[in-house]
């Protein structure tokens, strides 16, 4: 059996005496999507720091194929196939969005200092690109900035895909969309999956992550509440589990307790 594409045992990060993270685990395999679920403060951002290259976890083993890493930057993780697709998306607004596609990475023509933007070459390939990942762009020459913000999440997906991507983290990709874009996303996380990709999926939103995951790791305050797999638990547990279940039940039996 192939090893998971990315596993971490025990994983925790401290900055000074606060304690961002602790005693996390969960794996991501080829053809699956991780959900990692929780509130603000959860430790949601500090796991994909960690993940993406930003930051070294302090605790724990981190293996990527099998192998312990410990990165020292974002390069080393896009140098071993994860790319990060954060919520700010690091698009350029009024540049078109075959130039968003490659970003410093674009076809030339031409030798040495005389070297061209291969603009008929760099437009063929994003519209290719685009178009494996079932995304119909009408021209690719037009402003990135004029797309909804689901087409925007979606462009970013097919680049990180197209330059080799074999795990592909998405940092709350549904966050500011309305329902109907958060559905397109959530159609190309799928397609993503279904190509062979590894996705972490970080979200807040149990509705967003049921219907495309396969594994849920909730986290509260740096530690992990709970690890499932899409068999164990239901999309009413998830939610029940994400809102604070137990907190509320005790706060609504205090209450009527109070009335009474």
């Amino acid at each position: 059996m192939n090893a998971p594409l990315i596993e971490v045992t025990d994983v925790g990060k401290t900055y000074g005496s606060v304690i961002a993270l602790r005693d996390v685990s969960t794996v991501v395999n080829s053809g699956e999507v991780t959900c990692v679920l929780g509130d603000n403060g959860a430790g949601k951002s500090t796991l994909i720091k960690i993940l993406a290259g930003v930051h070294r976890h302090d605790a724990g083993e981190f293996r990527v194929d099998g192998d312990p890493v410990r990165f020292d930057s974002p390069r080393d993780a896009l140098d071993r196939g994860i790319a990060t697709v954060y919520q700010d998306l690091a698009v350029v607004p009024l540049m078109s969005v075959w130039r968003n596609f490659f970003l410093g990475s674009e076809p030339t023509i031409g030798f040495g200092p005389l070297r061209l933007l291969d603009r008929k070459r760099g437009k063929e390939i994003t519209r290719n690109a685009l178009a494996r990942m079932g995304i119909d762009l009408r021209d690719v020459e037009q402003p990135v900035g004029t797309l909804s913000g689901g087409e925007r999440q979606c462009v970013a997906i097919a680049r990180a895909v197209h330059f080799g991507a074999k795990v592909l983290i998405l940092d709350e990709p549904t966050a500011a969309l309305g329902v109907k874009q958060a559905g397109v996303v959530l159609k190309y996380v799928a397609q993503a999956r279904d190509r062979g990709l590894g996705v972490v999926l970080i979200t807040h939103n149990p509705h967003h992550a049921y219907p495309v995951g396969d594994r849920f790791l909730l986290l509260k305050r740096g530690a992990p509440l709970g690890s499932y797999e899409k068999s164990e638990i239901d999309l009413a547990e998830l939610t029940r589990q994400m809102a604070g279940g137990t907190e509320l039940e005790a706060l609504e039996h205090e209450l009527r307790t109070a009335e009474t």
